[in-house]
């Protein structure tokens, strides 16, 4: 009998309100170990929202998210800050990609590298020999990162340069640099082209393996979802319609009716 695996985030009934307007409610889900999933819905449906919650952007009106460390600790989660939730295991990109435009992009990947540094200041006033074996190893980080997102030839350049689908790749190496146990993907495929998307999709499956991540991701390209992740959680209009494997989920006739539509046959 195989090892059950562990619950890296539990989110029970949480709901937020907004000016008296439920923008969603009394969402639940177990994410494990490992796992990729998505969660899809219609444009309003309050999947933004969730991530937000999630990821310290919001704070819950009501319910309750507890994170399972990579040491095994338990965290009430719902009032810390989004560097704080960093901190411990949770990285997540944007819909509307977030760089440092102006910085090349190596160093919006060393930005985030800033909490495995073990110098302090003294050492980087004198340049002392922690101070270089930090800045080796940042660099070493920096390296395979970019060329795990097949970037590396770019790292001298400016973040604004870099074609859209490239900016998409730096944001995720940017996640991925602080070290994450898991990620949150707000619509990592939007504005790809077809060849480009392809390409995200393999890198998404490479790099949950290579950093044993947990990835929840937000997408509306549904060929996309339904060829990556083993489980989808359906929103509407801020609650759970649906859930299960993408053969289900393409099936159900409730999901057909408030998102799929003529989409269902094609995908």
């Amino acid at each position: 009998m195989s090892e059950e695996r562990k619950t890296v985030l539990k989110a029970s009934e949480i709901s937020i309100v907004f000016g008296g307007l439920t923008a969603v409610s009394n969402f639940s889900c177990d994410l494990k170990e490992g796992e990729l999933i998505g969660l899809i819905g219609p444009n309003g449906a309050g999947k933004t929202t969730i991530f937000n919650m999630l990821s310290g952007v919001y704070t819950p009106t009501s319910g309750q998210i507890i994170f399972n460390d990579k040491s095994g600790k338990l965290h009430i989660i719902n009032k810390k800050s989004p560097a704080q939730l960093n901190k411990l295991g949770i990285a997540r990109t944007f819909q509307n990609i977030r760089l440092f435009g102006n910085l090349s992009v190596a160093d919006n990947v060393r930005i985030a590298l800033h909490n495995q540094r073990i110098s302090n200041p003294i050492d980087v006033l004198f340049r002392t020999p922690r101070f270089r074996r930090d800045e080796r190893l940042m660099d070493q980080k920096v390296d395979e990162l970019l060329s795990i997102l097949k970037i590396q030839d770019k790292k001298d350049e400016f973040a604004r340069n870099l074609p859209y689908g490239e900016q998409r790749k730096l944001e995720i190496a940017r996640a991925l640099a602080s070290n994450p146990e898991l990620l949150l993907l707000d619509e990592p495929a939007a504005g790809m082209n077809p060849q480009e998307t392809d390409e995200l999709a393999k890198m998404i499956q490479l790099i949950r393996k290579e950093f044993n991540l947990t990835v929840l991701l937000i997408e509306h390209d549904m060929k996309f979802v339904m060829g990556i992740c083993e489980r989808i959680m359906v929103l509407d209009y801020g609650r759970i319609i649906a859930e299960g494997g993408p053969d289900e989920i393409k099936t159900n006739p409730q999901v057909i009716k408030a998102y799929l539509g003529n989409d269902a046959e094609s995908i």
